[in-house]
């Protein structure tokens, strides 16, 4: 499955394979995608995780990163349509990640 990512002003749009396979084809993307969101200006962006079809343990960190890293450029950033294995693994490992 082809992996696509994409910003607009207030939504971020994740997708693809998010395991220890997967997860070098996101790190181009997530960091453009910061870029975007920094030159948008926007202070919180929606990050639509409905079209992850895989993660694991690598993805969680990254996508933790990430957010950090979002964080760090003064934007909040927020999950929705979160898939249940995404939730399931967030349970389990206690990753403070923000949920709508």
């Amino acid at each position: 499955m082809a992996t696509a990512t994409h910003t607009t002003e207030s939504n971020h749009n994740l997708s693809g394979d998010w395991t220890i396979s997967g997860v070098v084809g996101q790190l181009d993307l997530l960091s453009s995608s910061l870029n975007t969101m920094e030159s948008v200006g926007k202070k919180h962006v929606h990050i639509d995780c409905g079209k992850i079809h895989a993660i694991d343990m690598s993805g969680m960190q990254l996508l933790n990163v990430w957010l950090q890293c979002c964080r760090w450029r003064g934007v909040e950033p927020t999950l929705v349509n979160v898939p249940e294995s995404v939730s399931h693994i967030m349970l389990r490992t206690g990753l403070p990640l923000p949920l709508l």
